[in-house]
C-alpha cells in the first residue's frame, strides 16, 4: 500500500511574485469540453462529441474575508499572473510517518468580476474576485500534471499533448 493523502496542510498565493495580502479560499477551475452533437448515417443516435482540446470558459474565484487595498487592485482590467503553491499532507500505513507533497497551480487571466461584499459587524466581509483563466498548469511534487494554454494551443495532461497535432496542422509548429 502506498501513500494515502489526507489534505491540503496550507497554501499561499502569488501575484507576479509578490505574496497577495489577504486570507483567501480559492475555487479551481472545472474543466469541460467544448462540443458538437454528431449524428448521421452510420451512427445509432446522437453523440455528443468533444473537440480534442478545446474547453469552455474556466474561471478560478479567490474568496476573502477582509476588504484590501490589493485584493480591490485585483479588478483592474489588466491581465494577472497567479501562483498558488500548497503543501498535502501524506500519511504512509506501512511506516505510520507523515510526509508532504508540493502542489502548485499556475493561471494567467484576465478579472471577471470583483464582489465587494458586505459590511456587517464582527464578520467576514466576503468579498471575492473571479478571473477569466486562458492558462493554467498544475503541478504535483514534481511533475507537471496538466497544462492548458488556450492562445497557443497547449492541452497537456501528463506527457500527452493532445493538441500537438493539431499546432502541426496549421503550421504553428
Amino acid at each position: 500500500m502506498s501513500t494515502i493523502p489526507e489534505k491540503l496542510i496550507n497554501f499561499r498565493v502569488y501575484e507576479d511574485g509578490n505574496e497577495l495580502i489577504g486570507t483567501a479560499d480559492i475555487t479551481l477551475p472545472t474543466l469541460e469540453a467544448m462540443s458538437e452533437t454528431v449524428k448521421g448515417a452510420g451512427i445509432a443516435g446522437e453523440i455528443d462529441s468533444p473537440t480534442i482540446g478545446h474547453y469552455k470558459s474556466m474561471e478560478v474565484t479567490l474568496n476573502w474575508r477582509t476588504l484590501l487595498k490589493h485584493n480591490i487592485q485585483l479588478a483592474s482590467p489588466d491581465g494577472k499572473h497567479l501562483d498558488m503553491r500548497g503543501s498535502q499532507q501524506m500519511y504512509d500505513p506501512k511506516t505510520g510517518k507523515y510526509s508532504t507533497l508540493r502542489v502548485k497551480c499556475v493561471v494567467n487571466c484576465v478579472p471577471k468580476k470583483a464582489e465587494l461584499g458586505k459590511l456587517e459587524a464582527a464578520a467576514s466581509v466576503g468579498n471575492s474576485n473571479t478571473f477569466e483563466i486562458y492558462y493554467i498548469k498544475l503541478t504535483i511534487g514534481n511533475d507537471d500534471v496538466m497544462e492548458i494554454d488556450k492562445y497557443n494551443y497547449i492541452a497537456k495532461f501528463g506527457d500527452d499533448d493532445s493538441l500537438l497535432s493539431v499546432r502541426e496542422d496549421l503550421g504553428l509548429v
